[in-house]
């Protein structure tokens, strides 16, 4: 029998950021463009395919969590990073935060920082989020808002807040990981 992997030592060993909260390591699940929702299994450390999207929507970027963090829903903090081409599951993307959106996700806080590709000259010129085209962050609204509605889950857009916003909750959800586990390798 093989030794149990802990999803611990995997991935949440990653350190949370190169320049930390500002500049974000992301642990890509879902690449986007794709209706299939992985994540990383708790169990296997594996990532896996949880299940479809019950809609035709797709994510509009890759999408993922910042490792070491522990946002208020009990997960790693979220992450969705503008690409140009989609990743893949697994890959590990530094991102530069450009700001937040914030929702609930049955009745509960889920917010999501939104970042871009740090070293990506494409994204050079994005610092904050009045850089980010306005029809983009519509897309990602519509999307979180629209996502689970098939599958009879309400989700709740409460809208965008600026970088410094972003930085205050990636720092947030370091501290909590921190209290909560223990000053793990960073």
């Amino acid at each position: 029998m093989f030794p149990r992997r802990d999803y611990l030592h995997d991935y949440m060993m990653i350190p949370p950021g190169t320049d930390i909260p500002s500049v974000v390591n992301c642990i890509v699940e879902i690449p986007k463009g794709r209706r299939s929702k992985f994540e990383v299994d708790k169990v296997t450390g594996l990532i896996k395919l949880d299940r479809y999207l019950y809609s035709s929507s797709v994510y509009p970027g890759d999408y993922g969590f910042i490792p070491q963090t522990l946002a208020e829903d009990g997960d790693p903090l979220d992450v969705l990073v503008m690409v140009n081409e989609p990743t893949f599951s697994g890959c590990l993307i530094e991102a530069r935060v450009v700001g937040l959106f914030r929702m609930k996700d049955r009745g509960q806080n889920d917010f999501k920082i939104l970042g871009v590709p740090n070293d990506d000259p494409l994204f050079g010129e994005i610092r904050k989020l009045e850089d980010v085209p306005v029809h983009f962050l519509r897309e990602v609204e519509h999307f979180f808002a629209t996502y689970k509605q098939l599958e009879g889950v309400t989700t709740e857009p409460l809208g965008w807040a600026n970088a410094d916003e972003g930085i205050q909750e990636a720092r947030a959800s370091v501290e909590r990981f921190r209290a909560s586990w223990g000053n793990v390798r960073s």
